[in-house]
């Protein structure tokens, strides 16, 4: 509900929140200028205004430089939780609680896959006591907070997203929904959780932090990092990066000891002089049209570019077919049938670049398969199923890339993927759940002398990778 911070009096300043914004009322140009924020004039409404996330840091300017104030912007409650059920917390739960509280309830907390992100998340919560709204990337996610919630603190718990509206001082929805409807209720919650927070960078899903005057804000993560750089803007969103630990920390206390090996296989006869005439004409345009493939609007240039002229679409299908050729060689499904004859007794995930693969996978080897087709309820009877025993191997392309709670599984293979350092910690993270005497092993089978080879060294820049041999 809305309360008055201060005692209203004549010449007090007044906030309101307003379609994602913050209005202020009553400020003198001086004190404008003393608080060191962003509040342009909007002579529209004859008031200042500034997007809602200014809200924490321009209450806090208010207090400590005692000017009086109306608050009419917070309409989130003040809550009375207590655990129903509550796992012990570990003792870099409780750090990583401790170092947010040090920073005001905000910042960002970065542990491995498997490590306990929602633990804090919920230990969060229940510190603070205020509406809490939880955001996450998949409808997946969704569920899983969903669950967790209602047996944490035995309560009715809401759901945005996936044709879901129903709003609670707890909920839960996705990024896509959340930057939607932000403006309509990014009053209504004191603290912000951003699970997978490596997403909230992007243009749109910024929004879903800039609408919402939350003053506590908590990032999960497994790896912040991203390609463009655009990282950087979470410390202005929701705090710096206040805890960190890394998977070669936990391995073998917290998290199951592991073991990477890469296997290195070779294109046909057949397939190397397909792959070498197709990739000399798809290199042949990029040299002829000057693109800097390694600059961060190579890729981008080149597809502008190929979609001009007759030439540039055929260097675009001669990139496509020596892609095919390097990441689905026949002999890397050779190497992958000794992978799950030797691991026959074991829990297998096999990961993908591509769908195509995937299912080809699937039909060869006879195993379930999981991609963004498949439905819900078939999904959730595949991993029940894996959980069981009674499927061994599970077949991906990338949707159990992040965040999903995979049951036990102690083998990754992965047959095909991106350059991208997020997905292939993700991907290790997978088989890392602790169980006694548990030791996981990851696989990454790639083609020789392809542009697969600079492809693996790129995603294993992390320290998960850099102690193992290549």
């Amino acid at each position: 509900m809305k309360q008055a911070a201060q005692p209203h009096s004549e010449n007090s300043v007044e906030l309101r929140y307003v379609g994602g914004t913050l209005e202020l009322r009553g400020l003198t140009d001086e004190q404008v200028t003393s608080t060191g924020l962003e509040l342009p004039w909007d002579k529209r409404s004859n008031c200042h205004r500034t997007p809602a996330y200014v809200y924490a840091a321009l209450v806090r300017h208010l207090v400590r430089e005692q000017i009086a104030f109306t608050d009419r912007a917070r309409d989130y409650q003040e809550l009375e939780l207590s655990w129903q059920s509550q796992r012990e917390p570990r003792p870099y739960q409780r750090e990583a609680l401790q170092a947010w509280l040090g920073e005001r309830g905000r910042g960002i907390v970065v542990l491995p896959t498997g490590a306990g992100k929602t633990q804090v998340a919920l230990m969060a919560i229940a510190d603070r006591q205020r509406s809490a709204l939880v955001v996450v990337p998949t409808l997946d996610l969704v569920r899983q907070w969903y669950d967790q919630l209602r047996e944490s603190f035995a309560i009715e718990v809401g759901i945005v997203g996936g044709g879901d509206y129903s709003m609670h001082p707890i909920t839960v929805t996705t990024y896509d929904s959340a930057h939607l409807h932000a403006e309509r209720f990014g009053d209504q919650f004191g603290l912000v959780v951003f699970d997978e927070v490596h997403h909230l960078p992007s243009a749109s899903y910024q929004l879903a932090a800039k609408l919402s005057l939350a003053p506590y804000r908590l990032g999960l993560t497994a790896t912040p990092e991203r390609v463009d750089g655009q990282e950087a803007l979470l410390d202005e969103l929701l705090g710096p990066i206040v805890y960190r630990k890394q998977i070669v920390e936990f391995a073998g206390e917290y998290l199951a000891d592991y073991d990477i090996e890469s296997i290195s296989v070779e294109l046909s006869s057949d397939e190397r002089e397909q792959y070498e005439q197709a990739r000399a004409t798809y290199l042949a345009f990029v040299r002829q049209q000057g693109i800097r493939l390694g600059g961060p609007s190579g890729w981008n240039d080149f597809v502008r570019r190929a979609a001009r002229s007759t030439e540039g679409r055929r260097a675009f299908v001669a990139y496509r077919r020596q892609k095919t050729l390097a990441v689905a060689a026949a002999s890397k499904l050779n190497a992958l049938d000794e992978l799950l004859h030797r691991h026959r007794a074991d829990r297998c995930l096999i990961f993908t670049l591509d769908n195509a693969t995937a299912y080809a996978i699937s039909r060869r080897c006879l195993v379930p398969i999981i991609t963004h087709h498949t439905k819900v309820k078939e999904r959730s009877q595949i991993l029940e199923r894996f959980a069981s025993g009674r499927y061994g191997t599970v077949v991906t392309s990338k949707v159990l890339n992040e965040g999903v709670d995979v049951p036990d599984a102690n083998v990754a293979i992965i047959v095909s993927g991106t350059g991208s350092v997020r997905e292939h910690v993700q991907r290790l993270g997978r088989i890392l759940r602790p169980r006694q005497d548990k030791r996981a092993i990851l696989y990454e089978i790639v083609t020789a002398r392809t542009s697969e080879q600079s492809t693996s060294e790129r995603r294993r820049e992390h320290s998960a990778y850099r102690s193992q041999p290549c």
